[in-house]
């Protein structure tokens, strides 16, 4: 059989009006300057396979490497939610069982409660998954209480084949590149304290994120994506 060429997208392939639209929306959105009552704060969440070592490592001496059994044993999967605040260098990483409607509704909610009860408005940048949306509030609390919480908040959804525009997604792969790879977790506390101390130590050098893509670039490097309009 002859092997055939494949290639992955990230961008549609062709023009897209409903693509523009949505990153435009996205870029204009990272172009605010900071203002405490209108953060801008962008979530992205990922799963993690749980896996539980059958016998205990043998630690590193000055002779040989830390050594790990080949084998493992599966425990099932966490829900792994990043938020990041981008032009304050501030990431907040929690753990859950799962990822439904009310999970997410739960963690947003928390925020709104805690780090921004100040703020008027928050804008959210994240993927348009089915568990984000309104109605998700009012699964998790009831009607009056649902309806403050999305009274408060403004959602900026990145297009389908646009996840690369979320921030929250680069600070998920700094995540996994420098805490969850080649290790092992074999429960969701572990985890949990795991990736709270990574986000700690990130937040402690208070590395804001310059992000230099915007509009007028979208419209010369991403031309083919605009669909043409007839004079």
């Amino acid at each position: 059989m002859t092997p055939r060429k494949i290639q992955y997208w990230v961008i549609p392939p062709e023009a897209n009006g409903e693509f523009v639209a949505c990153m435009e929306n996205v870029l204009e959105t990272y172009v605010q300057p900071y203002d405490s009552r209108f953060p801008v704060v962008c979530m992205d969440e990922q799963l993690v396979q749980l896996l539980k070592e059958p016998r205990g490592p043998i630690a590193a001496t000055k002779h040989h490497a830390r050594r790990v059994d080949y084998e493992y044993e599966r425990a099932g999967t966490a829900s792994v939610f990043m938020f990041a605040e981008p032009l304050q260098g501030w990431r907040h990483v929690r753990v859950r069982a799962q990822r439904t409607k009310v999970d997410w509704a739960l963690e947003m909610e928390a925020l709104l409660r805690t780090r921004y009860a100040e703020a008027q408005k928050v804008r959210v940048v994240c993927d348009n998954l089915n568990t984000h949306t309104m109605g998700a509030f009012y699964e998790a609390f009831a009607a009056e209480r649902a309806r403050k919480l999305v009274r408060r908040l403004e959602f900026r959804y990145t297009p389908k084949h646009g996840s690369w525009l979320n921030i929250a997604e680069n600070e998920l792969r700094a995540l996994t590149r420098q805490c969850l790879h080649d290790r092992r977790f074999g429960e969701t506390k572990q985890l949990a304290e795991e990736t709270a101390a990574w986000s700690t130590s990130s937040n402690a050098k208070q590395r804001g994120v310059d992000w230099q893509f915007k509009i007028n670039d979208a419209r010369t490097k991403l031309k083919s994506l605009y669909p043409k309009v007839k004079d």
